[in-house]
C-alpha cells in the first residue's frame, strides 16, 4: 500500500475541511478501514473528522447505521443506492457535515450480494444537499490491489467533491 500518496490526498482533504470548518464521518466497506486510516495520517485529524466504521458485516452495518432491514429492501451491496443510504446514515449518526462510504468487492471470495470482484462504489453526502457516487472496477481478483484502488479512488472523490462544492 502506498500510504504516501494515500496521506498527500487525505492532507488535501483536510486542507479543505479545515477551511470550510466542516467534519466527515467515514464508513469504510470492502477498502477495510483504510480511507478512515488515511485521513488519520494528518496531524490534528480531529479537527475535520469525527469518526466512522469498518462496514463488513450485517451486525457491524446495523449498530453503525441504526437503520431498520427493510431500509435495504431491494438494494445490493457495492451499488449506487446502498452505498449513498450509508453516506447519509454515517453522516448523520455522526453528526458530521459530510458522510463518505464505500462498498465494494475486494475479492479472493465470493461477495455475498453476487458483486464482482474489483467493483467499488463510493457515495459522499454533502451539507448542502449535494450527493457524489463514482464506481471504479478493476476487472481484478487482487484483494490488496484492490483495496488500494479503493481507497484511492474514494479520497480521489471526496476531494473533488469538496471542489465541487466551492467555497463556504
Amino acid at each position: 500500500m502506498n500510504f504516501e500518496a494515500f496521506h498527500h490526498l487525505a492532507s488535501q482533504i483536510a486542507r479543505r475541511l479545515r477551511a470550510r470548518g466542516e467534519k466527515v464521518a467515514v464508513a469504510d466497506g470492502a477498502t477495510g478501514g483504510l480511507i478512515a486510516a488515511s485521513l488519520l495520517t494528518v496531524p490534528g485529524a480531529l479537527d475535520f473528522f469525527v469518526g466512522g466504521g469498518v462496514v463488513y458485516s450485517f451486525r457491524a452495518r446495523d449498530v453503525l447505521f441504526a437503520l431498520p432491514r427493510e431500509a435495504y429492501s431491494g438494494m445490493r451491496g457495492a451499488s449506487e443506492e446502498y452505498a449513498m443510504l450509508q453516506a447519509r446514515a454515517i453522516r448523520d449518526n455522526f453528526g458530521a457535515d459530510w458522510g463518505l462510504a464505500e462498498s465494494g468487492s475486494v475479492g479472493g471470495s465470493a461477495h455475498p450480494s453476487g458483486a464482482p470482484a474489483g467493483q467499488s462504489v463510493v457515495a459522499i453526502a454533502a451539507p448542502s444537499g449535494m450527493t457524489v457516487t463514482c464506481m471504479v472496477q478493476t476487472g481484478s481478483d487482487d484483494r490488496i490491489a484492490n483495496m488500494e484502488a479503493f481507497t484511492r479512488n474514494a479520497l480521489e472523490a471526496f476531494k473533488d467533491a469538496l471542489d465541487a462544492a466551492g467555497p463556504v
